[in-house]
């Protein structure tokens, strides 16, 4: 599960060849490495690798693709890298990860929310969360099927933008700040475009097999019991 994920840093000159050796050229070799074993692969990707555009959901077998960032190019080329060299894999597309180990957006909101009154956060941006704990149990349950493909698996819940998972958290946290809703022009910051449309079709999952992820809600309130706040 290694890899680039400084969205922003990567579209710096200095680090596009380390952004590239990692996210595309490091699945590749894994993927060789896995073809001279006959050893099955699954591959972690992101909903980058789309443009973000419109509202219809993606499909895990979409193919058109259009990465509006470093990042997201990156990662489709490690994508195709595996999907080329490989018949037993799975590429596995995330979005809005969190989990107790790391940076994510909950500690970080949760951070923000403990210092100041109130914060703004971008209501434009469309996608569902992912917990790390819920996709490591899927993970486990693909590496000993055989159903491979391209698959979607963020948690189930319905599709929010970031202000509402902060309402959420905030509320799921007991704080009393306030949540400013502003648009992604307004927020500004940000060096690499973010995708609008983040919304990614998961069906594919239980239409093979697979248990659906739990509902980010309830995710959410797992972690906030795992973690110190």
């Amino acid at each position: 599960c290694a890899a680039w994920t400084a969205v922003d840093a990567a579209e710096d000159e200095e680090n596009k060849a380390k952004v590239f050796a990692i996210n595309a050229e490091g699945p590749r070799n894994l993927a060789q490495a896995c073809k001279a074993i006959d050893s099955k692969m699954i591959q972690i990707s992101t909903d980058y690798v789309f443009d973000g555009q419109g509202e219809r959901p993606w499909q895990p077998d979409d193919k058109d693709y259009a990465p509006l960032s470093v990042y997201g190019k990156s990662k489709l080329e490690g994508e195709l890298a595996v999907a080329e060299t490989l018949e037993k894999y799975y590429i596995v597309r995330i979005a809005w990860v969190f989990g107790v180990n790391g940076k994510n957006f909950v500690k970080t909101m949760l951070n923000v929310g403990k210092k100041y009154p109130e914060v703004r956060v971008v209501s434009d941006q469309i996608g569902t969360p992912t917990y790390t704990y819920d996709l490591a149990r899927l993970l486990v349950d693909m590496a000993e099927n055989d159903k491979y493909g391209y698959y979607h698996a963020t948690n189930e819940g319905g599709y929010i933008s970031w202000y509402d998972f902060t309402c959420e958290i905030f509320r799921q946290a007991g704080y009393a700040t306030k949540v400013t809703p502003v648009t992604t022009e307004e927020y500004g910051l940000s060096k690499a475009a973010r995708p609008f449309n983040s919304r990614l079709d998961k069906s594919k999952l239980q239409a093979n097999g697979f248990e659906p992820l739990p509902t980010w809600q309830d995710a959410l309130s797992r972690y906030l019991k795992e973690i110190e706040f």
